[in-house]
C-alpha cells in the first residue's frame, strides 16, 4: 500500500551517528522481517531514535531504505577502469548480481522494487537517485571503451546497458537463481560481440 505522504525531510541538521543507526536499522528488520512488515516506529526504536527524527530526514520508509540500498550499491558494486572494457564490466555486473542477492540489501531492494507501481515518488527517486546514476557510469564507461577503439563508434551504448543489467533484473524479479562467475562473464562477452558486430548494410 501507499504510505500517506509527510511533510517533506529537512536534512539540516543531520547527525550522522543517528543516521547510520537508522538506515542499518531499516535494512536489519527488513531482512529479518520483509519489507512489508517494516515500520517506522520499528526502525526508531531499533535505532534508538525518535520518529519525529526519521520524519525529519525521510519521508516514508521507502525512502529510509532506499538511501541505506543506495550507499550499499555505490560502495559494494564500483566500476573500474583498467583499460579492458571487457574485464570491467564483468567485474561490474558480478558485483550488482552480489548486491542483489546480499541477505541485507536483496530484501530491501526487492520491496523497494514492489512499491513502485503504488508509490510514484518512490519510483522517481529510484529512477532519479539509483538507477539512472548506475546506467550513466555504465554508459560512460562504454564511451571511453568506445573512444579508445575498443568498441566501434556506431555502437548502441544504451541499449548495451539494457542488455547488461536485464538478465539481473529479471533473474532479481522473478526470484530465479542468479548466475555463477562464469555465466556473468559469458553474459558479457555477449553483449560485447553484439556490440562489435558490424551494423546491418
Amino acid at each position: 500500500m501507499t504510505e500517506s505522504p509527510r511533510p517533506a525531510p529537512n536534512p539540516r541538521r543531520r547527525s550522522e551517528r543517528s543516521r547510520r543507526a537508522i538506515l542499518s536499522a531499516a535494512l536489519e528488520l527488513c531482512s529479518e522481517n520483509g519489507y512489508g512488515r517494516v515500520t517506522i516506529e520499528g526502525i526508531a526504536a531499533r535505532a534508538g531514535v525518535s520518529k519525529k527524527t526519521i520524519y525529519r530526514w525521510w519521508a516514508t520508509k521507502g525512502a529510509v531504505l532506499l538511501e541505506a540500498v543506495i550507499e550499499a550499491v555505490v560502495s559494494a558494486s564500483p566500476l573500474p577502469d583498467t583499460g579492458d572494457v571487457d574485464a570491467d564490466l564483468v567485474t561490474h555486473v558480478t558485483s550488482v548480481m552480489r548486491v542483489f542477492t546480499s541477505p541485507v540489501i536483496g530484501p530491501a531492494y526487492t520491496g523497494i522494487l514492489s512499491e513502485l507501481l503504488h508509490d510514484e515518488a518512490l519510483a522517481r527517486a529510484v529512477n532519479e537517485e539509483l538507477v539512472g546514476p548506475r546506467v550513466a557510469l555504465v554508459h560512460e564507461r562504454l564511451r571511453a571503451g568506445q573512444r579508445r577503439g575498443q568498441l566501434p563508434p556506431d555502437a548502441d551504448l544504451e541499449l548495451a546497458v539494457e542488455m547488461l543489467y536485464g538478465p539481473l533484473y529479471y533473474r532479481h524479479a522473478l526470484k530465479r537463481p542468479f548466475h555463477d562467475p562464469d555465466r556473468i562473464a559469458s553474459l558479457v562477452a555477449h553483449v560485447m560481440r553484439a556490440l562489435r558486430a558490424p551494423s546491418p548494410s
